[in-house]
């Protein structure tokens, strides 16, 4: 069993406090870190406050190659990592070595974006009094950021903070998941090696009642949190004067069109429900089908979905695995029964064993169910039919969430109407709503967030603007 150190302030260091990290597929205790301290947290910041000026005056250059070497350790190491984040988090090998490649793309994205810090240069004359004046505008790091990161993307998720960090010239404090540590404090190691000043990142798992003060400490300039809507909002209101960013959950909907490529839509779909067993915030939950072609979608989908193969997550094939944890399978179950007591139709899946949840397929729901309101975060997805796209459309927005949806459709009007009438952070065409490339804007409305990630994005909430007014 392998013990892993925990780093805080540019040090690896240990606590009176281990936590095991358990294989969810065999509950497994196969490794141990240790739950940081209150101290080992208040060592942290003073370093990350120690560093704030250093980090500020890195050149460019420096960063650049800072980042460089993270994502190019990251690509060399890229088995190993993939093999670690599958045995804590159980995402099946293939997703999970996905997952590290896209982590590499953000690191390098974060290495671009590093050579791209904004600047202006404002005219002021605009009237006759201020006259011989002009403004320029540059960014500054904001200074120390806590970032709060979640369990289904314990790598690319943390990626998302800890890189826009590096590029805007912000030292970072990480609060992993407590069930999937490991990616980051893999990642520690990685930094450590680079040249970042130490103290630059730290990376603690903690409980709650310490992690709690990555909100409420006023030396923090930024929380960005990724996580469930409800404990995100309540971060928000504990945050005092801190900027904040929030990406939370959803249920995002899938829209099938008459005119769309059908097989295409019905391939992408299926990656979109079941990738992770669902444990994705951009999970296709929701699919909305033209009624004419339901029935055939159904036949198609149900089909596609019956071969997706079952297993170990560390088998190189396997498509769904386990859930994080038993809990949470026993309340996708629960929402399940829940939904067929009201009236809803198994077509497919349904069944638990332990943590393993059955890739399951719902009909005649109702926007009453859990499986149709709510986050399901499980292998569950919907199917209801429409008349009119704009009454497709009025369903998709019919929920407290609004982080992103995918419409198949070939049709320019309905690529027009429903980008102008979702009331979503992000449109897809022809794709899954689970779509995401990490240098383009992501984030929610409505429940589903406050602000957005995409590395350049970031960076701009981890930047204040700063008005120098010339005379010439």
């Amino acid at each position: 069993m392998k013990t892993y150190e925990i780093y805080s302030g540019g040090r690896f260091t240990t606590t009176s406090q281990t936590l095991d990290v358990v294989n969810p597929f065999n509950n497994e205790v196969f490794a141990k870190t240790y739950l940081g301290s209150k101290e080992t947290l208040e060592f942290a910041i003073e370093k990350g406050l120690a560093v704030e000026n250093e980090m500020r005056e890195m050149p460019t250059f420096q960063r650049y190659e800072v980042l460089q070497f993270i994502a190019t350790e990251i690509k060399n190491n890229a088995e190993h990592l993939a093999t670690v984040l599958c045995k804590e988090s159980g995402k099946p090998f293939k997703f999970a070595l996905g997952e590290i490649n896209r982590a590499v793309q953000t690191f390098i994205a974060a290495a671009e974006e590093s050579k791209r810090i904004p600047a202006e240069i404002l005219s002021l004359d605009w009237t006759s009094d201020v006259q011989g004046k002009e403004g320029i505008v540059k960014f500054f790091p904001l200074g120390l950021v806590a970032g709060i990161s979640p369990f289904n993307f314990p790598m690319n998720l943390a990626a998302h903070k800890i890189a826009p960090a590096i590029a805007a010239g912000c030292p970072i404090i990480l609060k992993p998941a407590t069930s999937t540590p490991l990616s980051t404090l893999e990642l520690a190691k990685i930094i450590d090696q680079s040249s970042l000043p130490k103290g630059g990142y730290s990376v603690i798992p903690m409980d709650r009642p310490t992690g709690n003060l990555l909100v409420t400490d006023e030396r923090f300039k930024l929380l960005t949190f990724t996580g469930s809507p409800k404990v995100g909002w309540k971060m928000k209101n504990d945050a005092g004067k801190k900027r904040v960013v929030l990406e939370l959950g959803g249920n995002a909907g899938a829209i099938i069109t008459e005119n769309c490529d059908l097989e295409h839509a019905i391939k992408r779909c299926v990656i979109g429900g079941y990738a992770y067993s669902g444990q994705v915030c951009i999970h296709t939950q929701r699919i909305f089908v033209k009624k004419e072609l339901t029935e055939k979608f159904i036949d198609a989908y149900c089909s596609a979905v019956k071969q997706l193969k079952q297993g170990d997550p560390l088998n190189k094939d396997t498509d769904v695995s386990v859930l994080i944890d038993e809990a949470n399978a026993i309340r996708v179950e629960e929402w399940i029964k829940e939904a067929v007591q009201q009236g809803a139709k198994i077509l497919c899946g349904g069944k638990r064993e332990g943590a393993f949840v059955e890739p399951t397929i719902l009909s005649n729901t109702n926007n009453k169910m859990k499986v149709n309101s709510s986050e399901v975060f499980g292998p569950v997805v919907v199917i209801e039919s429409y008349d009119t796209f704009e009454n497709a459309v009025g369903l998709v927005n019919d929920s407290k969430y609004g982080l992103q949806a995918g419409v198949f459709t070939n049709n320019q009007n309905e690529i027009n109407y429903a980008f102008k009438k979702i009331n979503v952070g992000g449109v897809i065409i022809n794709d899954i709503p689970g779509f995401r490339t990490d240098h383009m804007p992501y984030g929610g409305i409505k429940y589903s967030g406050f602000g957005r990630e995409g590395v350049k994005y970031s960076m701009l909430d981890m930047m204040e603007p700063k008005l120098l007014v010339k005379s010439f």
